[in-house]
């Protein structure tokens, strides 16, 4: 097993390429373990998270990728709420500690219950999608990255 403790800083291209498939919630922690398509293991042991793309293995043919899996996800469009609802709307999903993400001018929450009741009993209108979900991150202490 190749233990991992960073990503690549180096994009180099004429590599084949060989995906690790990871979870949202697993690709959000800094030590856990993997394996790739071509069944090579990988233990990984992070100063930080790596994201979606990152390289982080190469042999002398091939580079390692991460990819994370699509999951069930709900989009609104905030735009065509006015600017006032769009706040309350976020504000409300925050409020169950739930986390967004944004696509453009979409929304993007976790497919969650919760969230479906609340968009009922508000009227609000949403889409449901399968799609990689990058969340804002740092909101746990409040502060903010992309």
């Amino acid at each position: 097993m190749e233990i991992i403790r960073e990503g690549l800083s180096k994009n180099r291209p004429g590599f084949g390429e060989i995906l690790l498939h990871v979870d949202r919630q697993t690709l959000a922690k800094c030590r856990w373990r993997g394996v790739a398509n071509d069944g090579r293991e990988f233990g990984f042991d992070l100063a930080e998270p790596l994201s979606d793309g990152t390289a982080f293995f190469e042999t002398e043919e091939h580079r390692y990728l991460i990819a994370q899996t699509p999951e069930p996800v709900l989009e609104l469009r905030i735009v065509d709420c006015g600017l006032r609802k769009g706040a309350e709307i976020a504000w409300k999903i925050g409020n169950l500690h739930c986390l967004i993400g944004f696509r453009g001018e979409i929304l993007v929450v976790a497919d969650d219950p919760a969230l479906r009741q609340l968009f009922a009993r508000e009227h609000i209108a949403f889409t449901p999608a399968t799609q990689v979900f990058n969340p804002l991150r740092g909101a746990h202490s409040h502060g903010y990255e992309h």
